[in-house]
């Protein structure tokens, strides 16, 4: 192991000693001996087979089968989801073929922060995550279950689903993705016509031509935000089956992974010989391995929260200098847009997970010796999956990449470190993706534009306002004011600014997700405005500084001056109405801060 791989992981381990016994302790107590439902009353039992059929309902009878329960999050509204629309009578199917029983326990919601952006829904995006943990778990409270199997992709819905699996930390639990549509235009040049609209250039009819052209087809959209960086995260965390994150929806591979998928749950329930609980599998090491996965690629900063939730769900406590300690000796091995041209489909062809796992594991970056679905060691997980005679079969991945402009080896990588600084300083701490600004924009010093919303960018923007260099600060878009939405109508204006020659940065509380681009931002300040950061008290005009190579995020004021300033204040209510913003306000006042997962579900940080 790289020994500061190996170093970070030991003090994660001795720093959640405590947390992590209480976590085993509470699962050792949730095993019971024999199926769980054998603890029902008859009543109870008689109403939880009522609807099954005759063959069915004599296997949860006769306490001698397994009995799976899948949790789904289909809606036919999301691309990414609306594949699984037939899974559940698949995955019964298979698992009636070797002799168990599964029933869909549950439906959680899946909102699409690609539906969202910029409007008030994606006020809720990052608290839907949580509500999907709670979903989850009514939907495993019926005590019938042996194992599970989740279907989720996107955003908030793969890391909801975790969480909530860990607290059923004594049952088996097999991810099932459902994979990337197709490529369509090139992510490039989407990008480049949301810019040029952003200008005026071309009209709206041009750009949703353009989206539509990207956005065209069942499946995860193809460039490398959140959704895929969830898939990337939970397979290299053995929770899926090896090779199984991005083959195409509709595909005979997709349908026999699937098939096997299933099965495989059944063969690590507490009935089996090979009982492989999701407690024993989500350790330090495969929490680390996610990370440093996470870091290789280029992913989502929006892991910066959701993994730091889902370690503590396991009773380990994580934190961003864990992150920015792996990130110095992680290599950047893969160029996916928006860290390059390329998009999913392209780093499977070029070796895909096979080869990432293969690279990082040559170079003592991954930790080998963890336990997964598939079995024991992470480097199962260096094969990839084939149809032969129509079944599936795991043959050995390729030792070279087949594409070195997408994918490349740890000992030639893009980048000696990964794309992810934690900065800080007077303004507090924050993230920011690296691993796509050009050498001479990581550091930028100038006058701030302070706003309160991103809607108002795109005015200063069109009376050219902000032709100039500046640091654009947007706060009060944190978790606690108004649920921290993505901002990345930000993202196109900003990118015009920089192309124009302006030395630009941003500063919010907000969040820029795994779709941040080249211009630097520092995302997920903390404290937020709302809880008394400085950023509440920066004012248009004051210098700051935005440094990801030293890592400073200061506000370059005398502290004097910024003693006897007051913190700004903004009415929200327009942000706690409407859209079913309402409901939700007892979520925004619990909120544990950014560095402490964004997190509602915790009683502690």
């Amino acid at each position: 192991m790289h020994a500061v791989i190996d170093q970070v992981t030991q003090r994660i381990e001795a720093r959640s000693a405590a947390e992590r016994q209480r976590y085993l302790e509470k699962v050792a107590h949730a095993r019971q001996q024999g199926p769980h439902r054998g603890a029902l009353s008859c009543g109870n039992l008689a109403h939880g087979f009522a609807a099954c059929g005759k063959e069915d309902k004599g296997g949860l009878r006769s306490l001698t089968k397994a009995n799976i329960g899948i949790v789904t999050s289909y809606n036919d509204m999301l691309s990414a989801h609306q594949p699984y629309h037939d899974y559940p009578d698949k995955l019964k199917e298979a698992i009636r073929a070797v002799g168990s029983v599964a029933q869909v326990a549950g439906g959680v919601p899946a909102m699409c922060d690609g539906v969202t952006q910029g409007q008030p829904g994606m006020e809720l995006s990052l608290i839907s995550r949580d509500v999907i943990a709670m979903s989850t778990a009514v939907s495993l409270s019926h005590n019938m279950f042996d194992g599970g199997l989740m279907l989720g992709i996107c955003d908030k819905i793969v890391p909801g689903l975790l969480i909530a699996a860990l607290s059923f930390g004594h049952l088996p639990f097999v991810f099932v993705p459902a994979g990337p549509m197709p490529s369509g235009i090139t992510n490039k040049e989407k990008a480049r016509v949301r810019e040029l609209y952003a200008e005026g250039k071309v009209s709206k009819d041009d750009l949703l031509e353009a989206e539509a052209a990207s956005y065209h087809s069942p499946g995860t959209c193809t460039f490398y935000g959140t959704a895929n960086s969830n898939q990337l995260i939970v397979e290299i965390m053995g929770l899926q089956l090896p090779g199984s994150s991005f083959v195409n929806p509709g595909s005979g591979l997709r349908e026999e992974l699937t098939r096997v998928a299933a099965q495989q749950v059944t063969r690590i329930t507490d009935l089996g010989t090979d009982y492989q609980p999701i407690s024993s599998i989500v350790t330090a090491k495969s929490l680390v391995n996610g990370i440093v996965g996470l870091l290789a690629t280029g992913g989502s900063t929006n892991h910066t929260m959701h993994l730091v939730a889902i370690a503590r769900a396991a009773g380990y406590i994580i934190d961003w200098d864990d992150f920015a300690e792996l990130s110095s000796v992680t290599p950047l091995v893969t160029r996916i847009y928006p860290n390059g041209d390329a998009d999913i489909n392209h780093f499977q062809r070029a070796g895909g997970m096979a080869y990432l796992i293969r690279t990082l594991l040559d170079a003592g970056l991954l930790h080998e010796d963890v336990e997964t679905i598939a079995g024991p060691g992470l480097s199962r997980y260096t094969k990839k999956p084939e149809l032969v005679d129509g079944k599936v079969q795991w043959v050995a991945g390729p030792e070279e990449s087949l594409d070195k402009d997408v994918l490349r080896s740890s000992a030639d990588p893009f980048s000696d470190h990964g794309g992810l600084s934690v900065l800080q300083g007077n303004l507090g701490r924050a993230v920011m993706k690296t691993s796509a600004l050009p050498e001479d924009r990581v550091s930028v010093t100038a006058p701030a534009v302070v706003m309160s919303s991103q809607h108002e960018l795109d005015a200063a923007f069109k009376a050219g306002d902000l032709d100039r260099d500046c640091v654009v600060v947007v706060r009060f878009q944190g978790p606690k004011a108004i649920g921290m939405p993505e901002l990345h109508k930000l993202t196109p204006p900003l990118g015009v600014l920089q192309q124009r020659g302006y030395r630009v940065a941003l500063i919010t509380d907000g969040r820029m997700s795994g779709a941040s681009g080249k211009v630097p931002a520092a995302i997920h300040v903390t404290p937020e405005a709302v809880d008394g950061g400085l950023i509440g008290k920066i004012k248009d005009g004051d210098l700051v500084r935005v440094d990801a190579e030293s890592g400073a995020l200061e506000l370059l004021v005398e502290a004097q001056e910024l003693e006897q300033r007051p913190q700004a204040t903004l009415d929200l209510s327009g942000s706690h109405e409407g859209m079913g913003r309402e409901l939700f306000g007892g979520f925004r006042t619990q909120f544990s801060g950014a560095e402490q997962g964004a997190c509602t579900l915790f009683s502690e940080g």
